[in-house]
């Protein structure tokens, strides 16, 4: 499981926010990290209020998550056979892998794109606050909760297909979203969501680097996000942190999170700098301090002035002194170990609440630990059947077949929509014809000048003639 602790924050102009990991708990279970912090500051920061701020016509609600179907989505099967795909993996990308079905989860990768929308009440804030350095910790909190839903995740999202979209409307949170996979090889999704009232837009490609590291799998994250609050005239940018998936042949599964994201505002200069370090790792913070960020990205953020952070960190390093690991605990060179269990978050007092994690369904850990948010993505509501592209993966048979427990009809259509794209590209190449995408095309970023796939529009107007038939 991931338990990286982000225990040090810098939230400045032009400097840096550092973010360290140890193991955690799974939830702020403990009334006593909430020591010192006022009961109405508390409330205030964990619901968005509504009154005072406008929240993009969504209905406002603890954590901005509507519960849309309370379907139970059938127990994982455990993968199996693990160990005799490690030699094909020395010589090959793991993204040209056809993998078991049962490493999967019933969802594509660009479904797993859109949970960086379960949280869009951070945006919505975030257009609401009047100050650039808040709204830059709003950002900086998006950006954090945006991978928190691979908490536990370990099953492998399906490969898109090239053409396959996805497209989700969320009138409760104020934002419409559209994906298309762009490229096969290398893969590359391209997503573009907006809010409905026109607050804000938020677009970027992922482009996920696999490497293979003998006893884990590495994902790079390439690719830019681009956050623009269009109110204030402001684009945000910056890229995820890399992810590792460890144990996969012996020993129990556990994910962290760890590397740089820069968050840039390139209208005021401001920059917030997320150090995610490896578990156990701290490091020094530099540069005049605007305020402080801290917590763990599988719970929660908090912002407290400097002095008041830096007061805490000292006496909360004279008892760390005190504590020291066995020296003579015996190395486990078959499996990489998980950190040792730490407390939940300690509140320093006076902090703010910036984003709080919300709380997986029940009987999560049979469903692929899926959250409240991702239960919903397979979602096939009255009337959508005739209204979403038929490139939609809602469509996709292997992975409605997964969700319903058929794994052996799953694998089936898997292999067969597999075959079907290498035929297709084969056809492409014989006739010396170029796949030419339908929503988005390369172009610059304006923000960063670097290459980049922008949406072109025109989905939502729901003209879906000449559509590939990749299903």
């Amino acid at each position: 499981m991931p338990y990286l602790v982000e225990r040090a924050g810098i939230l400045r102009r032009a400097a840096a926010v550092t973010l360290s990991n140890t193991l955690s708990p799974t939830g702020l279970d403990s009334d006593e990290s909430y020591e010192g912090v006022s009961e109405a500051s508390f409330k205030d920061a964990l619901v968005f209020d509504s009154s005072s701020q406008k929240n993009n016509g969504s209905v406002p609600q603890e954590n901005g998550i509507k519960k849309h179907r309370y379907c139970c989505i059938p127990v994982r099967i455990p993968p199996a056979g693990f160990v005799c795909m490690v030699t094909v993996w020395f010589f090959q990308e793991l993204s040209k892998i056809t993998m078991p079905i049962a490493f999967n989860e019933p969802l594509s990768f660009l479904q797993r794109i859109t949970e960086y929308m379960e949280h869009t009440y951070l945006i919505n804030r975030a257009c609401a606050l009047p100050d650039s350095i808040e709204r830059m910790q709003a950002v900086a909190a998006f950006a954090v909760s945006a991978v928190a839903s691979q908490w536990d995740r370990t099953g492998k999202p399906f490969n898109p297909l090239l053409g396959e979209t996805y497209e989700l409307t969320r009138e409760d949170q104020g934002f419409r979203l559209v994906s298309e996979q762009v490229s096969h090889h290398p893969p590359v999704s391209a997503f573009h969501a907006e809010s409905l009232v026109g607050d804000f837009v938020f677009h970027g490609s992922i482009y996920p680097k696999l490497k293979f590291w003998g006893k884990s799998v590495e994902a790079e994250p390439k690719g830019t996000i681009t956050l623009e609050l269009l109110k204030h005239n402001e684009a945000y940018t910056w890229s995820n942190p890399y992810c590792c998936v460890h144990n996969i042949i012996l020993g129990k599964l556990w994910i962290e999170q760890y590397g740089t994201v820069e968050i840039v505002n390139h209208s005021t200069g401001d920059k917030c700098v997320l150090n995610f370090k490896p578990c156990g790792m701290f490091g020094k913070e530099l540069h005049k301090k605007h305020c402080v960020i801290y917590g763990k990205w599988t719970e929660c953020m908090w912002s407290v002035d400097p002095q008041a952070y830096e007061a805490h960190k000292k006496s909360e390093k004279r008892g760390d002194n005190k504590k020291h690991k066995s020296e003579d605990q015996e190395e486990n060179d078959d499996a990489d170990d998980m950190p040792d269990a730490q407390e939940t978050v300690c509140v320093v007092p006076g902090s703010t609440l910036l984003w709080r994690i919300d709380s997986r369904p029940p009987l999560s850990t049979q469903m692929y630990n899926f959250t409240n948010f991702a239960m919903c993505l397979n979602e096939m509501e009255p009337g959508m059947e005739g209204t979403v592209a038929p490139t939609d993966c809602r469509f996709r048979p292997d992975i409605r077949a997964m969700e319903n427990g058929l794994i052996e009809e799953a694998s089936r259509e898997k292999e067969r929509l597999e075959e079907k794209q290498r035929a297709s590209r084969k056809e492409r190449a014989k006739d010396e014809e170029e796949w030419n995408t339908r929503w988005f095309q390369m172009g610059t970023n304006p923000y960063t000048n670097a290459p980049a796939w922008l949406y072109t529009g025109g989905y939502f107007n729901r003209n879906y003639q000449d559509l590939p038939d990749i299903y």
